[in-house]
């Protein structure tokens, strides 16, 4: 990604990023620390996080292996900013294998939700004191183009992400008038490390086609971060509450 001639949009910030191990959230991250940020990292797993501590060879890049379906590693997220926390991208996400209603399973399901949602939930619930005080935060949450739609995902996956959506705009609405933006980003297909193999021959035969016929993009998670610090940044000052879909136009189809 060049970074060259774009404005140091998060000097003196601080930028908290789940899944910031690979993909999208190390996309996020990069982004930031090329703009001036401070970045708390946080991925469950600890090689991803010492790899992408190498890469970037800065102190400006605190990392936190850590599990956002977990209380206690919430709390050592935020303590690991040491002082307020200016932005989220609650980045974190599972897939489902496209199980449909009538083959999820509770464990699947109760996983999915558990990353998906309330692990979204619990961040935020986290770091909205501090942003409260402040009057001042803009948290960022990603959501999918199952999100807004019925045919992208499975079940659990397509149910968990439109309850980020509502998630979203719920704290939008209720933190909005004390400075607090809260958006989310609705991508398509990425080409990410998660596991999106379809794990059911009906969801196979059903939508597998349909995606096919309709030609999607596949998105670099470069090109999501974009859209994501731009959320996150000040130059989206009046965008509060919106589901910005970023998807190669899947969502004009």
């Amino acid at each position: 990604m060049s970074t060259q001639g774009v404005p140091a949009r998060f000097a003196g910030k601080t930028v908290i990023v789940t899944g910031a191990g690979s993909g999208i959230g190390k996309a996020i991250a990069q982004r930031i620390l090329a703009e001036g940020g401070v970045v708390v990292a946080s991925d469950v797993s600890a090689e991803r996080l010492e790899e992408f501590a190498a890469e970037a060879g800065t102190d400006a890049l605190r990392t936190v292996v850590s599990d956002v379906t977990v209380d206690a590693d919430i709390a050592r997220v935020v303590a690991a900013a040491d002082g307020p926390v200016d932005a989220v991208a609650n980045n974190a996400g599972i897939m489902d294998g496209f199980l449909p209603a009538a083959e999820v399973t509770d464990e699947v399901w109760d996983r999915v939700f558990d990353i998906n949602v309330t692990g979204v939930m619990r961040l935020t619930r986290a770091v909205l004191p501090g942003m409260l005080e402040r009057g001042t935060g803009s948290i960022v949450n990603t959501a999918s183009a199952a999100g807004i739609r019925g045919n992208a995902a499975g079940a659990a996956y397509t149910s968990s992400k439109h309850a980020v959506v509502g998630f979203t705009k719920h704290a939008a609405f209720m933190y909005g008038p004390q400075g607090i933006r809260v958006n989310a980003v609705a991508p398509g297909g990425v080409a990410t490390n998660v596991d999106g193999a379809f794990k059911s021959e009906a969801a196979a035969a059903r939508m597998g086609p349909l995606l096919q016929t309709l030609g999607l993009p596949i998105a670099t998670p470069e090109q999501l971060a974009s859209a994501i610090t731009w959320l996150l940044s000040d130059d989206s000052a009046n965008v509060n509450g919106v589901v910005l879909a970023s998807d190669g136009g899947w969502s004009a189809q």
